[in-house]
């Protein structure tokens, strides 16, 4: 995010524009009274910066918690407990730079479809000397991972440490999909994002079943640029930034929040072969860092909603609300903003048109000690989840986890 976990939050100046919205958000007092309250669990455990929690499609229930620095353990039952299940410790993998502990490590979890039979599921996380990204599978034996049995489908170089995503998600043909950002510090100085010739900013998908690529993964033949002319076969959109929170609905449609630079933040409906517009475009808007002329042929698609950097400033993805607990959120996308602590709602129609936009829950903020110093922040959400029961966990940077209730 630009102003401060894979939602590149640069630490470099600010433009002027952008300083004045952060003010702007920073010292709105007149937000309206919140319309849904988070409860706080599992206040025993550690659960330092939190990126995903999956439930494993096996029958358990089991609820699996992903931390950036590379653990993931088994949720306790009874969220009063201090104990929590090991499931899988990557913390001796050196996935981080030491300038690059704020996005870089553990940012993808995702079962296997197909898990209470082979008991498979996929990581995406960071490795060091060459900086890259990495895709593995992994088998599980009842409560524990079996490391020895990890086997690297996918390496993605990366330039940097900020700007690589890392989201993965199974969608309902089976495949994984992969979200990556443009690796870029600011601006997308490199140009890769339009680049059809590189696999970062991008969504990939590939087909983890098969061998028949690099005896690896396979290739889907649905896939835009299948043959492999004049663009990468992994490839299944393009035009992204940096992607934080992606996820499908039960009609299908993989929502993509995409971090924006300096004014706009955006969700997208994904689909094969768009080009998203990053880096011509921010959000549907002209950037105005790049002033040379999208190609002739180019059609860019425009984000099913935008947010300016007056109501937020680095948006985190959420989920389709499928529960019991919250009747009026049912079939609307609930989903927030990690600086400012807000969560909002989003009502879409089947055609991707935005039918309301729905503010659920500001965050409470305590002043800085002097006036340069921005105000800290209770809730910085990393993630919107779903529990076994379809309910809302909302996850937060600052080290707990929160369902959402009424």
């Amino acid at each position: 995010m630009t102003c401060s976990l894979a939602h590149s939050r640069s630490s470099m100046k600010l433009p002027t524009l952008a300083a004045l919205a952060l003010a702007l958000c920073f010292n709105d007092t007149a937000a309206a009274a919140d319309a849904v309250k988070l409860t706080r669990f599992y206040e025993k455990i550690e659960t330092k910066w939190p990126i995903a929690v999956a439930i494993a499609p096996d029958g358990s229930g089991r609820e699996f918690l992903a931390l950036q620095r590379g653990q993931i353990l088994i949720l306790p039952k009874d969220t009063s407990s201090a104990e929590a299940k090991v499931f899988l410790d990557l913390a001796s993998h050196n996935m981080e730079a030491v300038n690059g502990k704020f996005e870089e490590g553990l940012n993808g979890f995702a079962f296997h479809p197909k898990f209470k039979d082979n008991g498979l599921f996929y990581l995406c996380y960071t490795q060091q000397k060459p900086k890259r990204l990495i895709i593995t599978e992994m088998k599980a034996e009842g409560d524990k991972a079996d490391e020895k049995t990890e086997r690297v489908l996918l390496e993605i170089p990366l330039i940097n440490w900020n700007h690589h995503g890392g989201n993965i998600v199974f969608g309902p043909d089976g495949f994984l999909y992969i979200g990556v950002g443009d690796t870029s510090k600011r601006n997308d100085e490199k140009r890769m994002s339009q680049l059809t010739a590189v696999m970062v900013g991008k969504v990939l998908r590939i087909d983890v079943d098969s061998r028949e690529y690099h005896g690896a993964y396979g290739i889907p033949a649905s896939n835009p640029f299948a043959d492999g002319v004049d663009a990468l076969p992994q490839i299944y959109a393009y035009g992204i930034r940096n992607p934080w929170g992606m996820s499908f609905d039960a009609k299908g449609h993989l929502w993509l929040a995409d971090v924006g630079q300096d004014l706009w933040e955006e969700i997208n409906w994904i689909t094969a072969g768009g080009n998203y517009g990053w880096s011509f475009r921010e959000g549907a808007r002209q950037f105005p860092l790049r002033t040379d002329a999208p190609p002739a042929e180019a059609k860019l698609i425009d984000p099913i909603f935008e947010y300016n950097h007056g109501d937020g400033l680095s948006i985190t993805g959420g989920i389709v609300y499928t529960g019991k607990g919250h009747a009026d959120l049912v079939g609307q996308y609930v989903y927030g903003d990690f600086v400012i602590g807000k969560i909002w709602s989003l009502r879409a129609n089947d055609e991707g048109k935005v039918e309301s936009n729905t503010l659920l829950y500001t965050s409470p903020q305590t002043a800085g000690d002097n006036p340069k110093k921005k105000p800290s922040v209770l809730v910085k959400p990393t993630a919107f989840c779903a529990n076994a029961e379809g309910e809302i966990l909302v996850l937060d940077w600052n080290g707990a986890i929160y369902r959402m209730d009424k």
